[in-house]
């Protein structure tokens, strides 16, 4: 057992010290108790906290909550017009510990109110609440509603510590009848036991084909998901096991499952079944990998002609984790939309920010695309985030170059710490074709191509502040084929993060950096040969908290 898995997983040792200090432990890394306690009266402080959105790393465009300790989204749904966004939260300090929902609602996925508390931690029953989903119950299946309007139901994994300091999960339910504004228990919970104290992360929702709610849910060390049915969210049938399968290096956690027709070929479907693993990612410690396959109301049958085989990775950085779907989207939207927790936990608890800890993902729209003759899961960022653009500045013609070029010599705002740009470069025969971006003097982060090993790469080498953990400085690949022999890059820079989108989606990494704020150039650097940046498109970014550009 390695530390890290120790300190996150404490469930695994029951006479972990740990424990003893804690009380409480599980699914979302190491707790901070030592160094805060308990406060009722202090549940909602995030709400009166005085920030400014400048605090020095702090995203402009990328969701956070205004104070303390954020992992997991929960219970996404839109409901009544808006969309909510929970998430694993705590209230008392800005490390993992005290697991409670944090509740935020959007009108358009870009700018979040923040609400208070939806669901604390039960200091009563030293209950943790991890995560889980969020449905609307239109039909009243659950009986909960008023009979004014559905309710909410949010269906989450019940973390107790037990007297002897030994824990178990379990699945329990809480309602709102007020749009998501309270929440209240369900008096009969835990509705749903496993024997085996590591058993959480239920993602619900509605099966119209078999008419009943479908629960899939993990069992961490098993590196299992089971399927679960229901009538009344209360009641549960077990269908059946999946796993273990792909990759096995860590515990798996937090499932989504969904269908998704190829091609945008309603006749054609393939089912999602997405699952993260920590550690043991493709890019170090925690990350997600899927499954494609078919569904027949019960069993879950990869497809063995698409998956090949292969570990199928949904992002190709260290920082994209826990990503769930959101529910109830209406159906002339028609998207499958998703967010994911922009951290890892190598070092989550330990990233340089203050008073606040952890991003979320851009939101993404997912599709099913044959690419290069197979069937890949497609990820965009969503349209949305088109409303923060500012006046685009663009290459005038293509650029070469044999070794580098500063981007502000061809045009002055060519520069900036929070922007968005969609390039193509054809990297020649040889050598190495990159992006520097937030470049400064001794800092940058690369994107770029590799035609050696036709890879695209993220190099976060000497990207900013990394005294934090000690092997943050990475390169990171993926394999990339160039179209007509270039390679499209849809990158988003934020203030401490990077996210690139390869030709359309085809490849997605997601990476934490922390730059000097001055730290604001872009440059186009060729090594080895000779490369073209064929085009660039750049586009200042509004922050989504003042409505203004913060650069």
């Amino acid at each position: 057992m390695t530390a890290d898995l120790f300190f996150k997983h404490p469930s695994l040792c029951l006479l972990s010290l740990f424990l003893v200090i804690t009380a409480t432990a599980g699914c979302g890394g190491q707790s901070d108790k030592s160094s805060e306690t308990y406060n009722a009266e202090l549940l909602n402080q995030h709400l009166d906290a005085d920030i400014t959105y400048t605090e020095k790393y702090r995203p402009q465009y990328h969701y956070t909550p205004r104070i303390n300790w954020m992992n997991d989204p929960n219970g996404l749904v839109y409901y009544e017009g808006q969309y909510h966004l929970f998430h694993q939260y705590n209230p008392f300090g800005s490390k993992w510990g005290y697991m409670s929902w944090y509740h935020a609602v959007s009108d358009d996925l870009v700018h979040w109110e923040h609400k208070p508390v939806a669901i604390p931690y039960g200091k009563e029953q030293e209950e943790g609440i991890f995560s889980g989903s969020a449905v609307v119950d239109h039909d009243n299946t659950t009986g909960f509603g008023d009979g004014s309007r559905a309710p909410l139901v949010a269906i989450y994994t019940s973390h107790y510590t037990r007297e002897d300091e030994s824990t178990w999960q379990a699945q329990s339910l809480a309602y709102s009848t007020d749009g998501g504004e309270s929440f209240t228990k369900y008096d009969g919970n835990p509705v749903l036991e496993f024997d085996d104290p590591d058993f959480r992360d239920p993602n619900v929702k509605w099966n119209e084909e078999m008419e009943q709610w479908l629960m899939v849910i993990t069992l961490p060390r098993q590196h299992k998901v089971q399927f679960y049915a229901s009538d009344n969210l209360i009641d549960w049938e077990f269908l059946s096991d999946f796993g273990p399968a792909g990759a096995v290096g860590g515990i798996w956690e937090c499932p989504d499952f969904f269908e998704l027709p190829i091609d945008g070929d309603p006749e054609n479907t393939r089912w999602i079944l997405h699952v993260d693993m920590n550690p043991g990612s493709v890019a170090g410690g925690s990350g997600s990998q899927y499954f494609v396959g078919d569904w027949d109301g019960k069993t879950f049958t990869p497809d063995d002609e698409i998956m090949q085989d292969e570990i199928k990775w949904v992002d190709y950085g260290t920082d994209f984790y826990a990503a769930i779907s959101w529910n109830n989207i209406p159906e002339e939207d028609g998207r499958r939309l998703w967010i994911g927790w922009m951290n890892n936990w190598d070092y989550a608890n330990e990233i340089p920010t203050s008073p606040w800890r952890s991003a979320q993902s851009v939101p993404r729209s997912l599709s099913l695309e044959t690419r290069n003759g197979d069937v890949q899961l497609i990820q965009k960022p969503v349209q949305e985030l088109e409303k923060l653009r500012r006046s685009p500045v663009s290459l005038n013609s293509p650029l070469s170059a044999d070794d580098e070029i500063d981007l502000k010599d061809i045009h002055e705002e060519l520069s900036g710490n929070a922007y968005e740009l969609i390039a193509e470069i054809d990297p020649g025969s040889v050598g190495e074709a990159s992006l520097v971006l937030r470049a400064g003097s001794d800092e940058e982060t690369l994107v770029g191509y590799d035609t050696e090993k036709a890879v695209l790469f993220v190099d976060r080498t000497n990207s900013g502040e990394n005294d934090f953990y000690d092997d943050f400085e990475k390169r990171f690949e993926a394999p990339v084929n160039l179209i007509d022999g270039k390679v499209k890059l849809h990158i988003y820079i934020d203030w401490s993060s990077i996210e690139v989108f390869a030709n359309d989606g085809e490849a997605v990494f997601t990476n934490r950096i922390f730059p000097d704020p001055a730290s604001t150039d872009i440059r186009f650097r060729v090594a080895g040969g000779s490369a073209t940046l064929e085009s660039l498109t750049f586009w200042p970014l509004n922050s989504v908290w003042n409505g203004e550009q913060v650069n």
